[in-house]
């Protein structure tokens, strides 16, 4: 069947081989197997950490997180009683439905609202519905938020992000286009240093060491290369990326990373993270990505 619902997770099914798992918690994705247009060969194309906690006791170090509504550390006064990148990854969320079910791919969503956890630490009424989309060589996911209040003074300002570890060696891989865009490095020593912007050089950007680089107003196309793999990233209304790998110098500090981790994935991460998505009551913003298996 190509949606198996079970306790805690869904699994999807394409019949050309593809599949998807995403755990209720957090709605996150935590495998996606894809051929591609070079080789039919189902391959796992996401890295999720052998250490980390799949049982909803902490956000699963690996897969797909969803960021909402905060990007690291809160910085909006809305946001001074939440965690770090918010709360949309540490909550459970409810089994929606499917939306397409056929041979061009089969498709769900998922929906968060302001149950008694959130309310304690964020007051907004919102909505959140997550749609995934699994095709025979791509991973879509879709993020739709909507300002619930019927009249406010002031709109809901929030930002979102999709953490994607690409399962890659990190040795290798090159990430393009990002020469000419403005970045923060965020693994400057001051915070002086990683709120000065800085412009890329490089034709391809590496992660050979400790990269935390937020790129504004991006492309919104990425290709993510090595040896032998492709996977292109593309998103809309996501105006800036994230590319990150901790190496050894943060990762052996990090709990649930497997020893060497840093050294199987790169995380090319789609957001609206420099500023904030203002939304007006009654209205909807949509955040979308699209993965593409090319080799």
């Amino acid at each position: 069947m190509p949606v198996d619902q079970q306790a805690n997770r869904v699994f999807l099914r394409h019949p050309k081989g593809s599949s998807a798992e995403i755990l209720l918690y957090g709605a996150t994705v935590i495998s996606w197997k894809s051929g591609s247009t070079a080789n039919s060969l189902p391959t796992e194309r996401l890295f999720v950490s052998s250490k980390a906690a799949l049982d909803g006791s902490k956000p699963v170090r690996g897969g797909i997180p969803v960021v909402f509504p905060c990007f690291g550390a809160p910085t909006h006064p809305e946001h001074s009683k939440l965690p770090q990148h918010g709360f949309a990854r540490s909550e459970t969320w409810t089994f929606d439905g499917i939306i397409m079910d056929n041979e061009a791919g089969v498709s769900v969503k998922l929906a968060l609202g302001p149950n008694a956890s959130i309310k304690e630490k964020f007051e907004r009424p919102f909505h959140l519905v997550y749609v995934v989309t699994l095709a025979e060589h791509q991973l879509s996911t879709d993020i739709h938020v909507t300002n619930t209040a019927f009249t406010t003074t002031s709109p809901l300002e929030f930002q979102a992000l999709l953490h994607n570890y690409i399962r890659a060696p990190s040795s290798e891989v090159l990430i393009t286009p990002l020469q000419g865009v403005s970045y923060y490095d965020k693994t400057e020593s001051t915070e002086e240093l990683r709120s000065q912007p800085k412009v890329e050089q490089r034709t391809a950007v590496d992660v050979k060491k400790f990269t935390d680089y937020v790129y504004e107003n991006a492309p919104g196309k990425y290709e993510v290369t090595w040896g032998n793999g492709n996977v292109e990233v593309k998103a809309a209304n996501f105006k800036d990326v994230v590319v990150w790998n901790p190496q050894q110098e943060a990762g052996s500090k990090i709990g649930d990373m497997e020893e060497g981790g840093w050294e199987r994935f790169v995380c090319v991460e789609p957001g609206y993270v420099r500023g904030f998505v203002k939304l007006d009551a009654g209205q909807t913003w949509i955040g979308q990505q699209v993965l593409t298996a090319k080799l």
